[in-house]
């Protein structure tokens, strides 16, 4: 099944290779080939990412708001996703397509006489044409490695037919001579590790062999790098807990510690293609991170600017509504009941009596000398923290203070009592204090105040529907 899959992998690796006539020029050939055709699937990926980092704030706003309602807390995110059209698990799924691509190429660098070159692989089994040539040829695996892992043996096989291709020819069409050589290296050997085995003593030995011993270390620094340029490009440890960042700097170390152990027990060619495949990534992620960022300022202040205009739309149509009703230019529904117009009178006589009391107790209070309490800028009401105990005024209109503003908001009404009862009335001490040294300013605060409203009487009707509309 792995072959099945690989053979169309197989089959682009040997039209490159055709094509230029150089085994390595054509892996990376077949890594710009690859980020091509992925580059759909990463502009998705990189544009999800992008979007959840700049919601990861509001994020934090909602698990503050409702911490402890995982519940609510899981439904206002998910309404918050679907506003932003964001999928959070798109730009994680779209960055693991890389992998069966590398096992694709790896089995067909690992196999290239059935996968690459597409020949049965009957004919290399015991008994077949080209099984019984190696044989008779001489052919051993022993000329070409020290150990005993046969994983790699149709790397060596291709090799010993390159060098007899005359006798193999005539088997099968298929068969097509591959040298492994670029820039002096043999990409088709594992590096060896063991620098202090290396022979010293000519240059045309040891320069080949630390060239394939830097590969590992060079595929390692440029996955690091990859992983730290996205880092830069895309702050995603904004609002993230410690944990989740603990677990980002593992993995940028590991990443790198697991490239120079794959390209160490792989052929090199895999770490040519590692190599290259990390550089495209570095270049694709600064461009997109800048495309995508220019973007995305435009959608914000867009936004902005609605919400700021949809806000003052609201203001300007309360203040309408204020005015009529302080005018008393409103038409009363006819099919209200009288029941409700009643309680609707009572309650407009209600607010007047409160509003009357207010502006009493205000003036009351100013000829005592007391001061109002500060409210904050959540309160409504009495409610000192109806709108969150976090809650920052322009967190959207200066979102680069938000966070910080947010905390000492948050900080500074930790132990806050919710219900500002100095709203509603003077504190007696404040009070007494204040008429001991102003006797004569607070007999009169009282007057008037006992009077009941007459409450309108109305004949009672069933109609239950309300509503008042402007003139």
């Amino acid at each position: 099944m792995l072959k099945t899959i690989a053979k169309p992998f197989g089959w682009l690796m040997l039209w490159l290779y055709n094509t230029t006539g150089n085994y390595g020029v054509a892996v990376i050939m077949f890594a710009l080939i690859v980020n091509l055709i992925l580059l759909p699937f990463m502009w998705k990926s990189k544009k999800s990412m992008m979007r959840t980092t700049r919601l990861q704030p509001r994020i934090t706003e909602l698990q503050k708001k409702h911490e402890g309602n995982q519940q609510k807390l899981n439904e206002e995110m998910s309404k918050l996703y679907r506003e932003e059209n964001v999928h959070p698990m798109s730009g994680c799924l779209w960055s693991l397509i890389p992998f069966p691509i590398l096992i694709a190429l790896y089995q067909a660098i690992r196999m290239p006489i059935t996968v690459m070159m597409g020949v049965g692989s009957e004919l290399m089994e015991a008994g077949g044409a080209i099984y019984e040539k190696l044989a008779e040829l001489g052919y051993s695996i022993a000329n070409y490695t020290t150990g005993s892992n046969t994983s790699y043996e149709q790397i060596y096989q291709s090799k010993f037919i390159t060098e007899h291709f005359a006798d193999f020819a005539p088997i099968s069409d298929k068969l097509q001579p591959i040298r492994y050589d670029f820039l002096g290296l043999d990409l088709s050997v594992m590096p060896n590790f063991k620098i202090w085995d290396f022979d010293f003593s000519s240059p045309a030995v040891w320069l080949p062999a630390v060239g394939l011993f830097l590969i590992p270390f060079i595929s390692a620094f440029m996955s690091w790098l990859a992983m730290f340029i996205t880092s830069k490009t895309n702050p995603s440890a904004v609002g993230m807990t410690a944990q989740q960042q603990a677990t980002n700097k593992s993995m940028s170390l590991m990443m790198p510690l697991m490239s120079v152990w794959f390209c160490f027990i792989m052929p090199s060619a895999l770490g040519v293609y590692w190599i290259i495949n990390s550089a495209i990534g570095v270049v694709r992620d600064v461009t997109l991170t800048k495309v995508f960022t220019k973007r995305m300022d435009r959608e914000d202040a867009a936004r902005l600017e609605l919400q700021q205009a949809r806000q003052a739309e609201l203001e300007s149509k309360r203040q309408e509504t204020e005015r009529l009703r302080a005018a008393n230019a409103t038409n009363q529904n006819k099919n209200t009941s009288k029941k409700k117009m009643q309680a609707t009178l009572k309650q407009k006589d209600d607010e007047r009596r409160a509003s009357a009391e207010k502006a009493e107790r205000a003036e009351r209070r100013a000829r005592l000398g007391i001061t109002e309490p500060e409210k904050p800028s959540s309160q409504v009401g009495n409610r000192r923290y109806a709108k969150g105990r976090a809650y920052v005024e322009d967190r959207y209109s200066n979102p680069e203070d938000a966070e910080e503003a947010t905390l000492a908001a948050a900080a500074e009404s930790e132990f806050g009592v919710s219900i500002d009862m100095e709203s509603e009335k003077i504190s007696v001490a404040d009070e007494k204090t204040a008429e001991a040294d102003f006797p004569e300013a607070g007999d009169e605060f009282l007057d008037g105040l006992s009077e009941e409203p007459e409450e309108p009487e109305f004949e009672d009707e069933e109609d239950e529907t309300d509503g008042s509309e402007p003139l």
